[in-house]
C-alpha cells in the first residue's frame, strides 16, 4: 500500500485511490458531530451559491458554513461543533460549505473513494483503510483556507499514516504541539468569538466517534456524505 500526504493548494486534485480529506479545524471534525446529532445526510458543497441552490431544492434542509471562519449570512449555523452540540438534527439534510475542507473534498473527484478526516474518528478511518486495502492512499490536507499547510492537518495525516502502518503514535505530544500552534491561537484569544475555545477541545477529542464518513455520491459542485457502519 502506497500512502502519500498531499498539501494545498493542489493536493486535492492530485488525490488518487482512497483519499482522506483532512480538515481538523473544523469542517471534518464537525461532520461526525452532525451525524451523531442525527443528521440523515450531509451535502459537502464547494461554493456558497451552490449551497443556497440546494437549500431551495431540499425544503427543510439546514445550511451550515463559513468563510474566513465567520458564519455565512443567512445560514443556520457556522462551522462550529460547539454550536450544534445539543441540536436535534434527527432526519435532517445538512448542506455544508467551508473555505477549505468541503472545497478540497469536492476537488478530490479523481479519487476512487473519499473519506473525511480528523482526530475525532481517526481509529475508524484507519480501520476502514485497513479493511479496504487500496493500492494507493492519498491523505489530503485541506490547510488554512485551502492555500497553505497547517500543522494540525499535517500531524493528523501523519497520525493516520502511522496507524495504518501499524505504529501507535503518541497523541498527547501531538496535541501539545497543535494547541501551541498559530492556528490554535484563534480559539484561545480572549476576545475571539468566531472560534470558541470549546471547539478546540471538541476537534481534538481523539476517537470520540467509532465510525468513518465516506463519500456516497458525487455531483456537480457537491458530494453526498454518509457515515459507515449504519
Amino acid at each position: 500500500m502506497k500512502i502519500q500526504i498531499l498539501q494545498p493548494p493542489s493536493g486535492a486534485g492530485s488525490a488518487r485511490g482512497l483519499a482522506v480529506v483532512i480538515d481538523v479545524f473544523r469542517a471534518f471534525s464537525l461532520v461526525p458531530y452532525l451525524f451523531d446529532r442525527g443528521a440523515a445526510r450531509i451535502m459537502a458543497v464547494g461554493e456558497i451559491r451552490r449551497a443556497t441552490e440546494l437549500h431551495r431544492e431540499y425544503p427543510g434542509s439546514i445550511l451550515i458554513g463559513e468563510r474566513h471562519a465567520l458564519k455565512i449570512s443567512g445560514f443556520d449555523y457556522g462551522n462550529s461543533p460547539s454550536e450544534i452540540l445539543s441540536a436535534d438534527l434527527s432526519g435532517r439534510t445538512i448542506i455544508h460549505t467551508t473555505h477549505a475542507g468541503t472545497q478540497a473534498l469536492v476537488a478530490s473527484d479523481r479519487a476512487d473513494e473519499v473519506l473525511t478526516g480528523s482526530f475525532v474518528n481517526a481509529a475508524a478511518i484507519a480501520g476502514f483503510i485497513e479493511s479496504a486495502q487500496p493500492e494507493t492512499v492519498s491523505l489530503v490536507c485541506a490547510g488554512f483556507e485551502g492555500d497553505r499547510e497547517t500543522l494540525e492537518d499535517t500531524l493528523c495525516a501523519e497520525y493516520l499514516r502511522d496507524l495504518v502502518d501499524g505504529r501507535r503514535p503518541d497523541f498527547d505530544s501531538l496535541r501539545q504541539r497543535i494547541v501551541g500552534s498559530e492556528c490554535a491561537r484563534r480559539f484561545l484569544h480572549p476576545t475571539e468569538r468566531t472560534c470558541p475555545e470549546q471547539d478546540l477541545e471538541l476537534c481534538l477529542d481523539l476517537d470520540r466517534f467509532d465510525f468513518a464518513v465516506r463519500r456516497a455520491a458525487i455531483h456537480e459542485g457537491f458530494s453526498v456524505l454518509e457515515r459507515t457502519g449504519v
